[in-house]
């Protein structure tokens, strides 16, 4: 991503993300993989504080809902002042945690969505073939004078641009970067678990297809 492109939305701020708002459910703008974004010389690298990141989610079917949360393993960006130019951030798909349960039923869903559960490894995340989601910064967007940061998303090594709406704040050393509540198709990555797109004849036992996310990561500069 060029600067010149960049430089149009320093006013907007901006964001780090994966999918921008889509009607009124913020369904993720979605489209194939762009080549990754790159940072000027005079840019300052911030380090992703893994211990107070986190990516919360939200899965909802007929019968009820639950909620979660996923670590950050690792990620950097580049940014010069609030302008994210470049970044690459690692999930920690094995840390997936169900909030909403306790005992029994906590641990029960969290083995399944992490496909520890014999012979149910493939339903959703399958975690020990694919330990690790990435998402890399492909550039900025402003819609409505909200900054949309776009990227490639790859999880269960299928690679999608999404962009979302973010909101970042800078005070030198610090920089936090987090997004509104955004939707993701989970079957655009092969989660297709309970899902009536993919399989007939659920009736009322199927899960939705969206995934709602919401992001908070915090950086120190290196």
């Amino acid at each position: 991503m060029k600067r010149l492109f960049l430089n149009a939305f320093v006013i907007a701020g901006l964001g780090l993300a994966v999918t921008g708002c889509k009607d009124n459910n913020k369904e993720a703008d979605m489209a194939e993989a762009k080549e990754a974004a790159t940072a000027e010389a005079e840019s300052m690298k911030f380090i992703v504080d893994t211990a107070s990141s986190v990516i919360e989610w939200k899965g909802e079917k007929p019968t009820g809902t639950h909620t979660g949360t996923i670590k950050v393993a690792n990620g950097s960006f580049m940014a010069n002042d609030s302008v994210v130019e470049s970044g690459t951030f690692v999930i920690n798909m094995k840390s997936i945690e169900v909030t909403d349960l306790e005992g029994d039923q906590k641990s029960n869903l969290e083995a399944h969505l992490k496909g520890t559960v014999e012979g149910k490894e493939g339903d959703f995340f399958n975690v020990n073939e694919f330990p690790e989601a990435t998402f890399e910064v492909t550039g900025i967007t402003e819609e409505e004078g909200q900054a949309m940061l776009q990227g490639n998303l790859t999880l269960k090594e299928e690679t999608k641009n999404i962009s979302f709406p973010v909101n970042i704040s800078n005070d030198g050393d610090n920089m936090e970067i987090t997004s509104e509540e955004f939707t993701i198709d989970r079957t655009k990555w092969n989660v297709n678990y309970g899902s009536k797109s993919v399989f007939d004849g659920l009736g009322d036992k199927f899960i939705n297809d969206e995934v709602a996310l919401k992001i908070n990561l915090k950086a120190k500069k290196a």
